[in-house]
């Protein structure tokens, strides 16, 4: 499964973000829209799933391309599981961090990340629900011949994602606990007008921004006029 898609706001800005699992990358294809608590990430997401030929395009891509395309009713229900994914995603993953020497302590497991929230068990069971379906089969690469069908059907590809989504979260898992020296994994950008989450596969647990080319960038120039005004 391949990770990583260009991503717009609302406002129409459009950069290439990987996030690093493919179920959060699916989260954010626009999941993050309903946000009763006000909770989402600040880059406000546009709709990358607007119609089922979206969704089949997406799934094809990061998934394995689809026998049958997707139905009206098979669009909300892939909303559904986006939905849910993204919330249970806010809610695992810590408060950017306010200071460089903290952020180290958190990344390196010497300081447990805090802000998290408890899980909504309807969220839970809807990741379940599409989990337990029988996902898209792996495959080893080189041979002459393919096992099963050339094509899978739309619940394999969903069930793929969803099963991405309890790996990821029961690796992270949901409370504010004691650090325990282990690199903390699921982050969000800390620049203060985005706060996309993100799994941080990087050696030292360190990645701080959504994209070097967008928010770290944007902090460079700012620390670079800021350094320059103090002179």
């Amino acid at each position: 499964m391949r990770t990583g898609q260009d991503i717009r706001t609302d406002a129409g800005s459009s950069w290439f973000f990987d996030a690093g699992r493919i179920a959060l990358d699916f989260a954010h294809t626009g999941g993050f829209a309903d946000d009763p608590d006000r909770r989402r990430p600040r880059g406000h997401l546009g709709e990358l799933l607007a119609t089922p030929a979206d969704l089949d395009e997406w799934l094809g891509l990061h998934t394995e391309p689809i026998d049958v395309g997707a139905t009206a009713r098979e669009l909300q229900d892939a909303r559904a599981l986006r939905a849910a994914i993204a919330r249970l995603a806010t809610a695992a993953a810590p408060a950017p961090a306010d200071s460089a020497a903290e952020r180290t302590a958190v990344a390196a497991g010497l300081r447990a990340g805090t802000g998290r929230t408890r899980p909504v068990p309807d969220d839970i069971d809807t990741v379940n629900l599409f989990a337990a379906l029988p996902d898209v089969p792996p495959s080893l690469p080189g041979g002459r011949r393919r096992a099963g069908a050339n094509r899978v059907r739309l619940a394999q590809a969903l069930s793929s994602v969803a099963r991405d989504a309890v790996a990821l979260l029961t690796e992270v898992g949901f409370d504010d606990v004691e650090a325990d020296g282990r690199a903390a994994r699921l982050s969000r950008c800390s620049a203060p007008d985005c706060g996309l989450v993100f799994y941080d596969s990087s050696r030292g647990g360190t990645r701080r921004w959504c994209s070097m080319q967008r928010c770290g960038n944007r902090a460079k120039v700012r620390a670079h006029r800021a350094r320059r005004a103090a002179v």
